[in-house]
């Protein structure tokens, strides 16, 4: 099977138990059809952006490989969604989980259902900071400068801290497992 492209997902949450659907998210992406997990960031908890008020998030990137096309692997992740109840009453609001393709290799696609990469990924410190942590290396579209310097130079200042420490975990059998409580 060849993977020609990097592909990160970006994974966040903020209503109920945030780390469980974070997790159930991650378990449900692993078994899909001719599709890997390679690699997954630390787990950041983060202030909302856009819509403020409300709860803080969790979030996570992910990178894969698929053989799949991003219209059909966005169909996939939105069933996802579905099956955790998300539920979009309004732009940026609450979310049992958010599955967002950021990037697909050096594709830049715009759709009506699709743009990738995703608009908001090089403005978000939510979104940069554990891309970072992953693969502080690539250089996406349609800038082609490297995260570690898109990050340094991204004007939202928001915090982004560690909740769940990559070494806290592991994907086992790709399901992520924690090995410890956050904090202790």
């Amino acid at each position: 099977m060849m993977f020609p492209d990097r592909v990160f997902v970006g994974l966040g949450s903020n209503r109920g138990d945030r780390l469980y659907y974070l997790s159930q998210a991650l378990k449900a992406m692993a078994p899909l059809p001719e599709t890997k997990i390679l690699n997954y960031s630390s787990i950041y908890e983060t202030a909302p952006v856009g819509y403020v008020n409300q709860s803080n998030f969790l979030n996570m990137v992910v990178e894969i490989a698929t053989i799949h096309n991003p219209l059909a692997f966005l169909k996939q992740l939105q069933k996802i969604e579905l099956d955790f109840n998300r539920i979009r009453e309004r732009r940026w609001g609450p979310r049992t989980i958010d599955l967002d393709i950021l990037y697909w290799g050096d594709q830049q696609i715009e759709t009506e259902e699709l743009i990738i990469p995703h608009p908001q990924a090089v403005k978000r410190r939510f979104v940069l900071v554990p891309l970072n942590e992953i693969a502080a290396d690539f250089a996406p579209p349609p800038h082609f400068e490297k995260i570690s310097k898109l990050l340094e130079v991204v004007a939202d200042k928001g915090w982004v801290e560690v909740f769940l420490p990559k070494a806290k975990y592991q994907l086992t059998n790709e399901v992520p497992v924690a090995s410890a409580v956050p904090g202790n």
